[in-house]
């Protein structure tokens, strides 16, 4: 039921996909410096959504390939990097060649995988000593508005698990303080991009949007403004596949 549960929510984005492009932040450069191994590593965006962090990985001159298991995602990040390679995959099931990878990023995703079937794929797919590499975007709740907003939409940022286990050696953390300028819109994107908002029934995500509208109305932090600083915490992990015994 957990997984059943884990994959209706991963796969409903797709239909959310232009709101997901408008409304999501992409990463802070300190972040992808720091899950990058040196050199020209072949990068694997797993779970690349509409291509956020796949457009920064090309920016560097990289090269990537994104994967992603939501068609609708898949054609929005098509779009939206159309010079990308770009396939229809899973975590679980990586349409990739075996050691074609030196470095794999799941960006936002971890939690709607099934470690147990995706690590061993992500091994497969990975050159010996290649590298896992995991980040999620938090709204750092410090500010008292944003931990408002979450309180309204029901979704408290928590701590992420970052398990992975062999083959893969130990696990190593960093955390990334930055902020996005953004406005009263682009809020209302970002809220309604997120899965169980996009689950929720019509009059039930409206109602819940209006209360977004009414914090920005209503805080003092916000009211008036046209722009405003959402902070974040970008938590990191990485991980290095051992050599085989």
């Amino acid at each position: 039921m957990i997984v059943e549960d884990r994959a209706a929510h991963a796969q409903s984005f797709g239909p959310a996909a232009e709101i997901y492009e408008r409304g999501r932040p992409s990463y802070p450069a300190e972040a992808l410096d720091w899950l990058l191994p040196a050199g020209r590593p072949h990068v694997v965006d797993l779970g690349a959504g509409t291509g956020k962090l796949t457009r920064q990985i090309r920016d560097r001159g990289l090269d990537v390939t994104a994967v992603e298991p939501s068609a609708g995602m898949l054609d929005q990040l098509r779009v939206s990097v159309p010079d990308v390679k770009a396939v229809l995959g899973s975590a679980e099931e990586i349409p990739l060649p075996d050691g074609s990878a030196d470095v794999v990023l799941v960006a936002q995703a971890w939690h709607w995988v099934d470690p147990a079937r995706a690590v061993p794929e992500i091994d497969r797919v990975l050159s010996p000593g290649g590298r896992l590499g995991l980040m999620w975007n938090v709204r750092d709740e410090r500010a008292g508005w944003v931990r408002r907003l979450g309180e309204i939409i029901g979704s408290p940022e928590q701590n992420r698990d970052t398990t992975v286990g062999g083959p893969f050696g130990p696990v190593e953390t960093a955390t990334f303080e930055w902020s996005e300028l953004i406005g009263p819109e682009r809020l209302i994107d970002l809220v309604a991009s997120r899965s169980y908002v996009i689950l929720l029934q019509p009059d039930e995500r409206a109602g819940l949007l209006s209360e977004v509208r009414r914090l920005m109305a209503t805080h003092p932090d916000l009211v008036g403004r046209t722009e405003f600083t959402l902070p974040y915490v970008t938590e990191c992990a990485r991980a290095t596949l051992l050599p085989a015994v």
